[in-house]
């Protein structure tokens, strides 16, 4: 692991600490916070397999 494996690990658990904490503010159940982030997810990988697609 490099040094630059690290900073990013740190970072990406920021960003997770940063998305926690958000939804706790917010008051949002877990269940409708699960279904956002797969919502979320499917939309990006949606637009990844189009865009792999068109570059085929």
């Amino acid at each position: 692991m490099s040094q630059f494996d690290t900073v990013q690990l740190i970072s990406l658990l920021g960003f997770l600490v940063l998305a926690v904490s958000a939804m706790a503010g917010q008051r949002l159940h877990w269940k409708k916070g699960l279904v956002m982030a797969l919502t979320w997810a499917g939309l990006f990988m949606l637009v990844f397999l189009f865009i792999d697609l068109v570059n085929s």
